[in-house]
């Protein structure tokens, strides 16, 4: 997923065009908007990193639950197990 990385490319190989060397507020001007653009896809791309880091952080607090259910659901279950065995363990008569 390269949000609209291509497209930057695109639109930069056709922003260039020779620049008459007299006319300097086209060059400010055109490079103003490049830096704008930029950083409205450094904007982006921090939200992107944040809202998955969120993601992560969330992913990772379900996997811990996993792993605490996991170990008391083996734990019960050895229990029910052994319990189990002592019921059906013969009795000893001394």
């Amino acid at each position: 997923m390269c949000y609209g990385h291509n497209q930057s490319l695109s639109r930069s190989s056709l922003r260039r065009r020779s620049y008459d060397g007299d006319n300097d507020d086209t060059v400010v001007d055109d490079l103003r908007e490049r830096l704008a653009e930029t950083e409205a896809r450094l904007r982006r791309a921090r939200a992107r990193e944040a809202e998955l880091s969120r993601r992560l952080e969330q992913m990772k607090r379900f996997v811990s639950v996993m792993e605490i259910m996991e170990t008391f659901l083996e734990r019960r279950f050895q229990e029910q197990r052994d319990r189990i065995a002592r019921l059906f363990s013969p009795v000893s008569t001394k």
